[in-house]
């Protein structure tokens, strides 16, 4: 039993603390005469595609970056930080707005449509601004919200972008975005200069074990190391101009990456990123730990928001998911009790996919909606790289191991990994007794974070973006008892055939079209278990009111070897007219084409289709090759 009144008592001394703290700096500022401004300065060194384990700072096969690490000497490393989602737009919708993207409907990369803020919230630099605070952003935002949100956010957002534009005294927020770790820049024709030798390469186990590979991992060191000396020229142009004594500055990845498996994927090589927040010597009291000091509670990109107005002084808003992990009011017993973070992924450009993660200390769960999806199935930007590109062939050519193959073939619909012993998550525990119960919690605790937002996801984009985009909140409350409804029929996959079978057959049934949708994925979950639907399942692929259900069925009866899908599916583009529409008919083709048994599609006849825009381009070329 938590003793209430020992918290109390640290809560009462805390405070007092703060007071002191306060009349200190006040005597400071008499005896030296140099004014300490009342708000601090709030920096963001953002880069891209990086996961934790690329910094020695974190691994001792990382890149040394002897500028991060003197600001981590200086103020906090955090050993457990998480970008909920693990794609650019994702993440960056996630910071910007503090909510959870599947909530609000931000969950989409790249976006089809933007959705609006939810209503009442504004991005969180208004908030800053609002109370006098100068805020620059240099210079990607990558937002799935609509452009009417940002009116007020910043005072610049521009490759031209600097605090130094601020009034004299203004306290500000500042944005610094650097590109040099980024997915494109690995593409062969970018690469820079060998800082390392790929022979010292340690090769993660689901990697092939290549030449190729080893150069891969050896230009992604050297893109951090410099990446390092770009951070720290910024940080010494803090020191001329007299800051670094008033400036938090934060240095963080907007989400894991960037080799295969990494960036797009919620892996922890997706996910978990690092982050090393400078504390300036006139704002120690917002800390709750010493300099030089690991946290190990867990924080995740919807506290960031939440983060930088406490320290600014500034109420946090009501309808942002996060909650701060600095400034006033944080306990250090606290912040480290914090130990579960929730992950996501969903449309990656034209590849479609379904999973969700909730991680609690070193045990990870992963849900994988539609399992008889496989991680590599083909995405056009992916597959510019080298790295990609081999480990496909070597699939195709059988020489991959166990582990390595993987990536190519379809997921069971739910994992559970031990992180302290598997921190590669390649040893599913979901099937092993001794982890029943730690399967049960993991699993409760992410069916209830999907159930309560509600999760948009479970309705199809194209539906969402027609009827909900201007309202996400709305939708999804007007939706919710429907939605909870489709999220019981996705987890029957989770269940023994026969427990699951009487349930299936009622979706299958049903007058709402998405019950009949979500039962037939969850008959492809099944594979041939689910043998005893074929005959309804063909009847819906041949005459369902509803295209996407059509689809759905079709998909189910070509996975498993009992009907060729490729009718079904031309005559349903035949019918489309909304891009985003086809690019999901069109995933399901190319899943198609690349699984057992496999099936050639021919699509000439869409080359000029009114659909064929934005994504549905990269899918069709891929299936017309």
């Amino acid at each position: 039993m938590i003793n209430n009144d020992f918290y109390v008592r640290k809560g009462i001394l805390m405070k007092l603390k703060y007071i002191l703290l306060a009349v200190c700096m006040s005597v400071v500022v008499t005896i030296c005469g140099k004014p300490v401004p009342e708000r601090p300065n709030i920096v963001w060194l953002v880069s891209e595609d990086n996961s934790e384990e690329w910094l020695r700072l974190y691994n001792e096969g990382g890149a040394p970056m002897p500028n991060v690490e003197k600001l981590a000497s200086q103020g906090l490393v955090f050993n457990h930080a998480f970008s909920c989602g693990a794609v650019c737009s994702v993440a960056r919708s996630t910071i910007i707005s503090g909510c959870y993207a599947p909530r609000v409907g931000a969950q989409y990369h790249r976006k089809a449509k933007t959705v609006r803020m939810p209503k009442g919230l504004k991005m969180f630099p208004y908030y800053l601004r609002q109370a006098g605070y100068y805020t620059s952003n240099c210079a990607k935002e990558d937002y799935n919200f609509d452009r009417a949100d940002k009116a007020g956010v910043w005072d610049d957002s521009s490759d031209e972008a600097t605090y130094r534009d601020r009034k004299a005294g203004q306290p500000f927020f500042h944005v610094q975005n650097y590109f040099t770790t980024h997915e494109g820049q690995m593409f062969r024709k970018k690469w820079i200069q060998q800082r390392t030798n790929p022979d010292s390469a340690e090769v993660s186990p689901y990697h092939p074990d290549t030449q190729n590979f080893r150069e891969h991992y050896a230009q992604y060191l050297s893109r951090h190391m410099k990446l390092d000396e770009e951070l720290g020229s910024f940080i010494q142009g803090l020191e001329k101009d007299g800051l670094l004594d008033n400036t938090f500055i934060f240095y963080y990845g907007d989400h894991g990456g960037v080799l295969p498996r990494s960036k797009g994927y919620v892996y922890e090589s997706g996910l978990q990123v690092p982050m090393v927040v400078y504390v300036p010597k006139n704002f120690r009291h917002l800390v709750p730990a010493e300099a030089g000091s690991r946290i190990d509670g867990f924080v995740q990109f919807t506290d960031l928001s939440a983060t930088v107005l406490n320290l600014a002084g500034i109420d946090i808003p009501e309808g942002i998911d996060g909650r701060p992990f600095l400034g006033r009011g944080i306990l250090l017993d606290e912040l480290n009790a914090r130990d579960t973070a929730f992950g996501y992924a969903d449309r990656f450009d034209e590849k479609y996919d379904m999973v969700r993660t909730l991680r609690k200390g070193h045990y990870k769960y992963m849900r994988s909606y539609q399992p008889f999806n496989f991680d590599g199935l083909y995405n056009k930007y992916r597959y510019n790289s080298a790295a990609y590109q081999e480990w496909r062939r070597l699939f195709d050519e059988n020489k991959l191991n166990e582990i390595q193959r993987q990536f190519f073939e379809r997921r069971p619909p739910e994992s559970l990994y031990d992180l302290e012993k598997d921190p590669h998550e390649v040893n599913n525990l979901a099937g092993d007794p001794a982890y029943a119960d730690k399967l049960i919690e993991l699993r409760g605790l992410l069916q209830q974070q999907v159930r309560s937002m509600p999760d948009l996801s479970f309705i199809p984009e194209s539906v969402f973006l027609a009827e909900g985009r201007q309202d996400p909140i709305g939708f999804g409350k007007k939706h919710r008892r429907e939605i909870e409804k489709l999220i019981d029929i996705a987890d029957l996959s989770l269940r023994p055939f026969p427990e699951a079978k009487q349930q299936i057959g009622k979706a299958l049934a049903s007058a709402d079209p998405w019950e009949r949708y979500w039962g037939l994925i969850t008959c492809s979950a099944f594979g041939e278990q689910a043998a005893p639907f074929y005959e309804e399942a063909g009847k819906l692929a041949e005459k369902d009111d509803e295209r996407l259900v059509r689809v759905r069925a079709a998909e189910f009866l070509g996975l498993t070897g009992k009907a060729d899908p490729r009718p079904v599916i031309s005559a349903v583009l035949r019918e489309v007219k909304n891009p985003i529409e086809a690019n999901l008919i069109l995933n399901t083709a190319a899943l198609l084409q690349d699984s057992a048994p496999g099936y050639r599609f021919d699509l000439k006849e869409f080359d000029s289709a009114p659909w064929k825009k934005g994504e549905a381009i990269h899918r069709l070329d891929y299936l017309m090759e």
